[in-house]
């Protein structure tokens, strides 16, 4: 049954190859647009799930699966990137909680292959990996009940609506409103010459850590916690090796007092509830769903926050920085640093400082970054569109319109 406090889903086929932002809002953005609009509540806000199915993982074996990291962050970034425009566009806040006329969307990368076959008898179930990508079996077992979910009208969007409601089945009763068919747009894959051969995959890590202010997480957050999630080597249940650690570095209240509209930034201790919440969106593996409404559950320590998922074999750390390096100079066992364009000089800072201190250097992504100049219909777009992104931006739109924080 309905109930509009559960996400909507919007189910899209697979993206284009070679992949480009030209290309992916050439295939996508008709479908993102029409859902935006119709999820977009004035009386509250909405929760939308945009799911992408691409054939991400590869290796035989589960603690062998590797992926190529610039190409599945450039995918999470094109998708934001297209939201927050069309958000922009349409006048809808894209802030978590961001009241009514908002849309809380999150980008989720399920694994899988258009050429893939299921046994007439297959039962999915949820079969976690060592990376934080799951395969549509696994999506659909763990993610549900939902709103509306949307499908893209073309033969691939088909294949895949149907694959996904075949492993849906038994786990939620829908009416056929629920079930909404949206317009596609252009997809082209360019056949490559010569053999095949692999992008190159990425190594992942036990320990990756990034860190940020996360006020009114925004799209261009979720961008960053969603890079740094997929460098994660997580053990398989069962495996005696210790959890594998999300170190996310949040700045403590007092580094803010001098921020534009101070008065509006929200607390530590909500950025670092906001930041988890939005990760177990992504780790968190449940055969109930979320349809418990049950949040994270968050152990404070020593001003901290932790919080553990897929049975003890992922663990977050929300940390109070008070400096531009927080655990990165005080945890030496760290494997990944994850940044931001705006924050690659810091990257080569932290290097630096191990060093003096003997430390090995740690592994450096930087992650793409938001651009409407791309995708945008004229110059006027993406300076509406940067507005729209960023904190100080909604502090000072909450700030006229007088209303509270939150």
């Amino acid at each position: 049954m309905r109930n509009d406090d559960h996400p909507s889903l919007l189910l899209l086929p697979y993206p284009p190859d070679p992949l480009s932002r030209d290309g992916l809002n050439a295939a996508y953005r008709p479908s993102l647009h029409s859902v935006l609009s119709k999820v977009k509540r004035p009386a509250g806000a909405a929760k939308l799930v945009v799911a992408v199915t691409c054939p991400l993982l590869h290796g035989q074996f589960l603690r062998s699966k590797t992926l190529s990291w610039p190409d599945a962050q450039a995918l999470v970034a094109g998708i934001y990137s297209i939201v927050s425009v069309i958000c922009a566009q349409l006048s809808i806040g894209t802030e978590v909680g961001g009241g009514p006329g908002s849309v809380d969307t999150t980008v989720v990368l399920i694994d899988d292959d258009r050429n893939k076959r299921y046994a007439s008898d297959f039962r999915p179930t949820i079969d976690p990996n060592n990376t934080a990508i799951v395969d549509m079996a696994t999506f659909a077992s763990a993610y549900f009940p939902w709103n509306f979910i949307f499908s893209v009208r073309n033969e691939l969007g088909f294949q895949v609506y149907q694959t996904f409601l075949r492993f849906l089945e038994g786990k939620q009763t829908l009416l056929q409103q629920q079930l909404v068919p949206v317009d596609g747009g252009l997809t082209l894959s360019v056949a490559k010459g010569g053999s095949s051969s692999l992008p190159t995959q990425t190594s992942t890590y036990p320990a990756v850590c990034l860190g940020g202010t996360f006020d009114y997480l925004h799209p261009g957050h979720k961008l960053l916690l969603t890079a740094g999630a997929l460098l994660l080597h997580a053990p398989r249940r069962g495996d005696p090796s210790p959890p594998c650690r999300y170190i996310i570095g949040i700045t403590g209240d007092e580094m803010l007092r001098n921020k534009k509209f101070a008065d509006y930034v929200q607390t530590w201790e909500e950025r670092a509830t906001n930041v988890i919440t939005f990760i177990a969106q992504l780790l968190e593996l449940s055969p109930r769903g979320w349809k418990d409404g049950t949040r994270p559950q968050i152990e404070a320590q020593d001003g901290d926050f932790k919080a553990t998922f897929r049975d003890g074999t992922i663990q977050v750390h929300c940390v109070r920085i008070q400096d531009a390096f927080g655990p990165t100079i005080t945890v030496e066992d760290i494997d990944a640093l994850i940044v931001s364009g705006e924050t690659r000089s810091g990257g080569q800072a932290v290097n630096e400082k191990r060093a003096e201190q003997g430390w090995r250097a740690l592994e450096v992504f930087e992650v793409d970054v938001l651009d409407a100049g791309e995708i945008s219909d004229g110059p006027t777009k993406t300076e509406n569109f940067a507005s729209k992104i960023s904190s100080t931006a909604i502090r000072q739109q909450r700030a006229a319109r007088g209303g509270t924080k939150i």
